[in-house]
């Protein structure tokens, strides 16, 4: 049955004019998929669907949002990012070697911002939570590498929030016109920073907290495994739900130091 598929231009000439139709056909296109955007329930049969392409360094997965979310676009990511936010992949090679096409589960990145107290003085953080495990790229285990994986990047337990957490240098937070739009790493050859985590659309903070990003010129960035923290819709309740990821060895954290202004 024919789906109600947006194709951009620059998707079809990454996965070519074949599987471009055969997806608008409803060949190898879900009718139920979750959005890779909002994270809810689509259905192509019904509603106005886009396909995303994530293209990595040797990967590329062929996702779909609602229309209403984002348009159909081909992301650039680094493989480690691609790898680490798609567990695994539902669906077959496409013929000719092209790319993989599937719904990823649901690995994906949550970001919420919010003012910490540390020492008597309020800190802008972000606090990062994956939306299901996340296992080590290459890897057909079970389990979550999600922390592991930051520690070796540099990132720090934290068993309480008694202290700011050292520098990770190499790594930033990228603002713009007094957005969020990125968390950046360092590049796998020593070159131009990636991004390990990008907004979709760049995200609103409040006043207070773009204040005390330039005031100290850096962001705390606090990472937890999934179901540890959860989308809190308070900074207090925010606050506990770090505190306790801490206490249960659940939370690790970095400064990272500001990409712009």
């Amino acid at each position: 049955m024919p789906r109600m598929l947006d194709v951009s231009d620059e998707v079809r000439a990454e996965i070519g004019d074949e599987e471009a139709d055969r997806l608008l056909a409803g060949d190898n296109a879900p009718g139920s998929y979750d959005c890779t955007s909002c994270r809810t329930p689509g259905d192509s049969e019904q509603e106005r669907t886009s396909t995303v392409l994530f293209i990595g360094d040797e990967t590329a997965v062929l996702a779909f949002a609602h229309a209403t979310c984002l348009p159909s676009q081909v992301v650039q990511v680094t493989e480690e990012q691609l790898q680490g936010a798609v567990r695994s992949i539902n669906g077959d090679s496409a013929p000719g070697g092209g790319p993989q096409k599937s719904v990823p589960e649901q690995a994906v990145l949550g970001v919420t911002s919010g003012l910490v107290l540390i020492a008597g003085e309020l800190h802008p953080a972000l606090v990062v939570e994956p939306t299901s495990p996340i296992v080590r790229p290459g890897t057909d285990g079970v389990g979550d590498d999600f922390l592991p994986l930051l520690i070796e990047q540099g990132f720090m337990p934290v068993p309480e929030l008694s202290a700011v957490p050292p520098v990770l240098h190499g790594w930033s937070v990228l603002l713009a016109v007094g957005q969020l739009h990125a968390v950046l790493q360092p590049g796998p050859t020593g070159g131009q920073p990636v991004a390990w985590w990008q907004a979709h659309q760049p995200l609103q903070v409040t006043d207070g907290w773009r204040a005390a990003a330039n005031r100290h010129q850096q962001v705390l960035m606090f990472a937890a495994p999934v179901g540890s923290i959860g989308r809190q819709p308070r900074e207090d309740l925010l606050r506990d739900a770090i505190d306790k990821a801490a206490a249960n060895g659940k939370l690790v954290a970095a400064a990272l130091p500001l990409a712009g202004v």
